[in-house]
């Protein structure tokens, strides 16, 4: 026998006090768990009470500043009208001679982020600029797709007596009204003399809030949660700064109340809920491309820094829509035509000038 080997006794011995000891000590933490398990219980039954009480008080001072702050406020005075498509729709136009452009503006956009492109082109074009539905001053009316904005472009069309021979507009769409023009001229081709995408692709890319945002924002918070971010002009300057970049003209507080006003008038906040439920509205790739066949002059505009579309965006569009290629503005980012007005006007002249007398 080696002397390091125990005889089977002391073995056996070794073992069972061994096991003694596991025994005990399984007892003593079962001992403090008895002890502890009720106290955790009523802990947990209070947090849960304070927690519920917590949000019940939110809840209740969500409904308080709400009802506070419910009351509307009024379009600005003086605005011009026109019905299209059964919806009343905000427009605005400027000069008398020319080819007739008309603006179509993106999401959370209106007739104003026109202001200063459209005094330029108004030299020697008739230019026109409209809000779609759910955006600006006009009527909010679902739902907001783009056939249905599509509805209303070419019915504003209509109404301004826009699309004959001799008369036919050449359409400008930004961001993602780029696919609201995209849709007018695949439906009327016949009704418009060109056809420019800028700052945008005009497809269905998903972007917007996840899925989960229509069940996790509810009511009565997101309201809320909406009205006190707009009441910081801190928060839209930054927004604008971020879409515009250095080349913008400041925000003073006229100019914060121009994008703030339109989501505090009757109707606004419902139709933002719905259009953000939706995500930016846009085409099928395979729906785009189909504008390649179409007869009609067409031009592609991006910002060289824009950070809402891939650096290969603009000549991936302008291959799929049968354009030349784009017209890159070298430093300015997605709001091109308030950064870089004066470029963005020689392209739609050059546009225009391609366009069938």
């Amino acid at each position: 026998m080696e002397p390091t080997d125990r005889p089977p006794a002391t073995a056996e011995r070794s073992q069972n006090e061994e096991a003694d000891e596991n025994q005990a000590s399984d007892a003593l933490v079962e001992q403090a768990a008895s002890r502890w398990r009720p106290r955790l219980k009523r802990w947990g039954r209070r947090i849960g009470i304070g927690c519920a009480a917590l949000l019940a008080l939110i809840t209740a001072a969500s409904f308080v500043f709400n009802a506070f702050t419910a009351e509307r406020v009024s379009p600005p005075p003086g605005l011009s009208y026109v019905e299209a498509d059964g919806i009343s729709t905000r427009y605005q136009e400027w000069g008398t001679i020319g080819t007739p452009i008309v603006l179509v503006h993106g999401a959370f956009e209106s007739v104003d982020t026109w202001s200063r492109l459209a005094p330029l082109l108004a030299r020697d074009h008739r230019v026109y600029a409209l809000d779609l539905t759910g955006y600006g001053y006009s009527q909010r009316k679902g739902p907001y797709t783009v056939d249905h904005q599509t509805d209303q472009l070419l019915g504003f069309l209509d109404a301004m007596r826009l699309g004959a021979a001799g008369d036919r507009p050449v359409l400008v769409g930004h961001s993602s009204g780029a696919a609201v023009v995209a849709q007018a001229a695949l439906r009327s081709p016949g009704h418009i003399a060109g056809l420019m995408l800028l700052d945008g692709d005009a497809l269905n890319t998903g972007a917007g809030p996840p899925t989960a945002f229509r069940y996790i924002l509810i009511n009565p918070f997101k309201t809320s949660i909406l009205r006190i971010g707009l009441s910081f002009d801190s928060l839209i300057r930054s927004f604008y700064n971020s879409q515009c970049g250095p080349g913008c003209p400041a925000l003073d507080h006229a100019g914060v109340d121009v994008w703030r006003r339109p989501f505090e008038v009757a109707g606004a906040e419902d139709a933002l809920w719905s259009m953000l439920s939706e995500g930016v509205p846009g085409l099928p790739a395979a729906q785009v491309a189909k504008l390649h066949s179409v007869n009609l002059p067409k031009a592609v505009v991006f910002g060289g820094q824009d950070d809402v579309f891939s650096p290969q965006t603009p000549t991936q569009t302008a291959d799929r829509i049968g354009a030349p290629p784009p017209t890159i503005i070298p430093g300015a980012k997605h709001l091109t035509m308030i950064s870089n007005p004066d470029e963005v006007a020689a392209a739609i002249r050059a546009l225009a000038a391609r366009a069938p007398a």
